[in-house]
């Protein structure tokens, strides 16, 4: 799959918004780096804001043509992905309804796995090398499973969730009403 695409051919993505929030809402959708801290603890937000920092530094350097991280909407590629986010990462999406928008107009959209940055936030210390190798690998689309990482010497494995960087316009689309009935059927 070309994980790049700029284009004005329709694309539908998904993501967790608060209640009454419109679209394109970048400072409360989900998967925003910069949102409302979670109540954890002060060494989760600075790994966090690490796992950020690095992955665009790494962006400037070797992926320039990719949206930054920093300036798109981070939505979900899929509905699936979004529900496996929210299997993942509940407290994250606690209390958001889940959104299917489109496209309007031009747009440029890059498809990543959202996992390299669950594998960069656990509690481990990586030297400069291997978080450039993770940068990578999450730049160039790779999938966590597609590697075989460890963590404490174990084997690491997490399912993948495919985040979209979008750079352009966005409408909700409304939910349909869902029938019971087969397609052609009333």
């Amino acid at each position: 799959m070309d994980h790049l695409l700029k284009d004005n051919t329709p694309l539908e993505l998904y993501a967790w918004l608060d209640d009454g929030a419109e679209l394109p809402g970048w400072d409360i959708l989900v998967g925003n780096p910069f949102g409302k801290a979670l109540p954890e603890d002060q060494f989760t937000t600075v790994q966090n804001y690490f796992a950020e920092y690095h992955l665009e530094y790494f962006r400037q350097r070797e992926f320039q043509h990719f949206p930054s991280r920093l300036h798109a909407l981070l939505l979900f590629a899929t509905r699936i992905d979004a529900e496996t986010f929210r299997a993942k990462h509940p407290q994250r999406v606690f209390g958001k309804t889940l959104v299917r928008a489109r496209s309007k107009g031009t747009y440029v959209c890059s498809f990543h796995d959202a996992s390299w940055l669950d594998y960069l936030r656990l509690p481990h210390s990586l030297s400069l090398s291997t978080l450039d190798e993770i940068a990578n690998h999450y730049w160039t689309g790779t999938l966590v499973e597609e590697i075989g990482l460890t963590f404490m010497e174990e084997h690491w494995r997490e399912a993948p969730v495919i985040e979209a960087l979008f750079q352009g316009s966005l409408v909700a689309v409304p939910n349909g009403h869902l029938s019971g009935w087969l397609p052609g059927f009333s």
